[in-house]
């Protein structure tokens, strides 16, 4: 996946990390625009550590933009939670890394990533089930991607979780301007419409970034639009 790019240099110690990994040119752009949003996460917000993956009291992440994980592998080895050298081998026959992430075999990975679509609907189910176990301090974050909103699944888990209130729900969509069709307002207001709090932000600044990942409200889900310049 060795490209010139400028975010790959500016997300240190991330950036050297993605060079090593190749066989996947195809979707480079798109772990390149969810590099910065995925380093904020695992750097200053996600209450997770590699010796908490199993801690009920964890915060969850869960990667429904799985096309192109890349940049999700190389911040985990940043973070401690792969070896670096799983990233020399990227969806080789003895390889863990395939091209979408596999929980059973991805330490730190939430879910088994695949279609597009699905991931905020997980997401709000482990929102609901964490609540069910009296599990209250835990977030769940959820990374999308802007084309993404299309699928109605999605429209029905952004409709669910305003109506339910579910206010430990974060989702994170890159608006990387790969959609076919926009939203009249922008892509929040397809969030704040449904009773979710929602905020725009620049998805290569990391002070915007963390300021609106922090930015949720008690009884309301909260989504943050991050736009970046890449597809």
């Amino acid at each position: 996946m060795s490209q010139s790019t400028t975010t790959a240099d500016r997300v240190d110690p991330v950036g050297p990390l993605l060079t090593r990994i190749t066989g996947d040119e195809k979707h480079g752009p798109s772990a390149h625009s969810t590099l910065d949003v995925l380093w904020v996460l695992y750097d200053r917000v996600l209450r997770i550590t590699p010796e908490t993956v199993d801690d009920p009291d964890r915060d969850r992440f869960v990667l429904s933009k799985g096309h192109g994980p890349a940049a999700f592998y190389a911040v985990l080895a940043a973070k401690g939670f792969i070896p670096e050298s799983w990233l020399d081998d990227l969806a080789g026959p003895d390889s863990r890394l395939g091209h979408h992430p596999d929980r059973l075999l991805v330490p730190g990975v939430e879910i088994g990533s695949g279609s597009l679509g699905h991931g905020l609907g997980l997401a709000v189910g482990m929102v609901l089930g964490l609540r069910a176990q009296g599990l209250t301090d835990p977030r769940v974050y959820v990374l999308l991607g802007d084309a993404e909103l299309d699928e109605g699944s999605n429209h029905e888990a952004i409709a669910y979780a305003g109506a339910t209130g579910l206010d430990r729900l974060t989702a994170v969509v890159i608006d990387n301007q790969s959609a076919t069709h926009g939203w009249p307002g922008g892509i929040a207001s397809r969030f704040t419409a449904h009773g979710w709090t929602a905020g725009t932000v620049d998805g290569r600044d990391h002070e915007e970034i963390r300021a609106g990942l922090t930015g949720h409200r008690p009884g309301r889900p909260h989504a943050v639009v991050a736009r970046v310049g890449v597809k």
